[in-house]
């Protein structure tokens, strides 16, 4: 029941960024439950076009670690190189060991969860980073 209750804060616009269609799709339709706007990219140069390009605004990237053509902290590292305003971020990682936090949080994401995603962890991240946005953030209306 939690995870169909609106947030605590407001409703995001959401870069979801994972490889596996049927794990995409799961957590797209789990994070458009919590009333999220969500948008899926499937590689790096997916996601970076989607951020980068003229268009979409994102409060939230959620991006996987491992992706077919480099990683997540590849990710971060060519939107904080690109100029432009980088969202929050949240990694998704099989690996959770102190390193792999550290390699994490210096690529620009500001928490790291690990697999198997516990979905209540998830949904308190989104809502404790939600807590931090700018109060024109999120979905209007």
């Amino acid at each position: 029941p939690r995870l169909t209750q609106p947030s605590s804060q407001h409703a995001l616009r959401i870069l979801l960024v994972e490889d596996h269609p049927d794990t995409a799709r799961i957590m797209a339709k789990l994070l458009g439950g919590m009333h999220h706007r969500v948008r899926t990219a499937g590689t790096v140069a997916a996601a970076l076009e989607a951020c980068t390009g003229e268009g979409e605004h994102f409060d939230l990237i959620i991006s996987d670690i491992g992706l077919p053509d480099g990683s997540g902290l590849d990710l971060m590292r060519q939107l904080r190189a690109s100029g432009k305003a980088v969202p929050q971020a949240i990694a998704i990682s099989g690996f959770g060991m102190e390193e792999d936090i550290r390699r994490s949080t210096e690529a620009g994401f500001a928490a790291h969860l690990t697999k198997p995603l516990n979905l209540g962890l998830l949904a308190d991240t989104i809502d404790r980073m939600s807590a931090l946005l700018p109060q024109e953030a999120g979905i209007a209306g």
